[in-house]
């Protein structure tokens, strides 16, 4: 397994010194959008293959709906890639120059990480955006998805390098372990440290938190998204309703999908029921503490405080009264996660307080947190969403996954 590994890894290490220009970058990702398309039934018959294993397995419903692919889904995917086409090549960019009075010249360069290696679980889309994120950025990736999607991401990977192969292209930019031991996973965060320059984790929070028990090269990730919503005292009712409707309800199973609702206690009582109704309209559970049970016309679930620390991935979500942003701001920080909060507010002391006070890595105003994703952002798609406190923080797209580097120009200058 071992040797299986660091055979993968001499592979990457070597491709990724081969530099493609740009037009060939984007004629790669076209090629393959094509072949996407072209091959668009057998992708569908190799997705539904696993969602059958996936059900005998009686895997989580909202892991097999991650799972799925279907005609919508594929021309999204077919989407995305055109749209990373379109983006500017990060590598070779000049991000700041300068020049010191003794004459230096000097420039800060982006260059790329070098080997990506990926851990994930369950969606397949991600074999396609990891795939096309990594090679545009100029670096090569070796892929470990879940053996829950083990032949869609297989038909994904395969037609990638069929797209390398077409422009005579070191098909090893982009490799798939495909050996379904668990094993193979210690031994990747354990084994590959000469030939791994970072790990990306896209799972559960069992998952995540392996990895960075055991990797030992940096990790760009993120435990959980346990994701808050705060509805301010100052609000556009109807706004708030469909805003906290969205954020929960859109897509329950998602990172970005808020779990805890905060309510200033000097919101007007018919608000708070207004949007408390909405959402058990729309099929949402309710976990409440005691003070939301007092003003809200019907029944709901009593919150405990295990309820402020679960990402629930369902249709339920906890709600709490606090006595104001300052407090709502507390319990982010206590119980978050560092993903994505919003509040909801028409007062911008409110807002002003809460953006630069909130830990989270990325901060929403009168906004769904459900648009906590890369593709959403502008950034043609994402690897990951991560709530580290270094760089790169939030979705890591095109541009995060580049490192930099300082050329210094001189002529004939000596320190003294």
């Amino acid at each position: 397994m071992k040797k299986y590994l660091q055979k993968l890894g001499r592979a990457a290490y070597r491709a990724s010194l081969y530099k493609v220009d740009t037009k060939i970058k984007n004629k790669v990702l076209l090629k393959f959008s094509s072949l996407l398309k072209k091959n668009a039934s057998q992708i569908l018959r190799q997705n539904n293959k696993d969602i059958k294993f996936a059900k005998i397995k009686n895997i989580n419903k909202n892991l097999i709906t991650r799972l799925e692919i279907n005609k919508p889904k594929l021309d999204s995917i077919i989407k995305t890639i055109i749209e990373i086409t379109k983006l500017k090549d990060p590598v070779g960019v000049i991000l700041n120059k300068w020049k010191r009075p003794n004459g230096l010249r000097i420039k800060k360069i982006s260059i790329p990480i070098g080997v990506i290696g990926v851990i994930y679980e369950s969606r397949p889309n991600v074999t396609v955006d990891l795939s096309c994120l990594c090679f545009k950025s100029g670096n090569s990736v070796i892929l470990k998805g879940g053996s829950e999607a083990f032949f869609t991401n297989q038909i994904f990977i395969n037609l990638f390098r069929e797209s390398l192969r077409a422009f005579k292209i070191d098909i090893n930019y982009v490799q798939f372990i495909n050996k379904k031991d668990r094993r193979i996973v210690k031994s990747l965060l354990k084994d590959m440290r000469n030939y791994i320059d970072v790990i990306i984790p896209r799972g559960g929070k069992n998952l995540v938190k392996t990895v960075k028990e055991l990797c030992n090269v940096p990790v760009i990730g993120h435990l959980e998204g346990i994701c808050h919503t705060f509805i301010d005292k100052n609000i556009n009712s109807r706004m708030a309703r469909d805003i906290v409707i969205n954020a929960k309800m859109r897509s329950v199973g998602i990172c970005g999908a808020t779990e805890t609702l905060l309510i200033h206690k000097d919101c007007p009582k018919k608000k708070i029921n207004f949007i408390l109704n909405g959402l058990k309209f729309n099929g949402c559970l309710i976990y409440a503490d005691e003070k939301t049970r007092k003003i809200f016309n019907g029944n709901l679930k009593n919150a405990t405080n295990k309820d402020w620390s679960t990402e629930y991935l369902d249709a339920k979500i906890s709600v709490k009264i606090v006595k104001n942003v300052i407090e709502a701001v507390k319990h982010i920080n206590t119980f978050g996660t560092m993903h994505t909060d919003s509040i909801i507010t028409m007062d911008i002391k409110s807002t002003n307080y809460f953006v630069r006070n909130v830990k989270s890595s990325i901060v929403m105003h009168n906004t769904s947190t459900q648009f906590a994703d890369g593709g959403e952002l502008g950034f043609g798609g994402e690897v990951g969403i991560s709530t580290n406190k270094l760089p790169p923080r939030g979705p890591v797209g095109l541009n995060q996954l580049v490192s930099y580097k300082y050329y210094v120009a001189g002529n004939g200058q000596i320190r003294k």
